[in-house]
């Protein structure tokens, strides 16, 4: 029953801007889970679940970055809740994200293996994509659109 209840934690918070453990609750209730806070309380701590803020600046649970060897949806879904934009700059991509979350990012762009990017350096929301001699930033950009699509 706790992976159930794990997986569908994971499914509402991906459908769901859900910014409280009482908004998880009420949602887990209302799938037919019968929980109180305590029960969520742990399961975001096992899940190790992190806060983000939206494009309005209001906080909601997300699933943090994955691991090396996880999952391409976790990647993927830690890729569209963080990404803020993205641009060719000189001989770089420069990536802005949610605050903290730029680590993270540049960790799934190094997963991707891509053979236009050389490599990231992350700071707290920006991240500098070294592109290879032999790829434009447009293409390294370009690279890494179209795998977390």
């Amino acid at each position: 029953m706790t992976e159930k209840r794990r997986d569908k934690i994971r499914e509402l918070i991906t459908q769901y801007a859900i910014g409280t453990q009482s908004a998880l609750v009420d949602r887990l209730n209302a799938e037919g889970f019968d929980v109180t806070q305590a029960t969520v309380s742990r399961d975001i701590k096992a899940l190790k679940l992190i806060k983000i803020s939206d494009s309005r600046g209001n906080r909601r649970y997300a699933m943090p970055a994955a691991p090396e060897g996880d999952s391409p949806e976790n990647d993927l879904s830690v890729f569209q809740n963080a990404l803020l934009s993205m641009e060719s700059a000189g001989g770089l991509v420069v990536i802005r994200t949610r605050s903290g979350m730029a680590m993270a990012i540049a960790a799934v762009i190094d997963r991707l293996k891509l053979d236009q990017v050389a490599g990231c350096v992350a700071g707290d929301d920006t991240i500098f994509v070294a592109v290879r001699i032999t790829a434009t930033p447009e293409s390294a950009a370009r690279a890494i659109r179209q795998r977390m699509e």
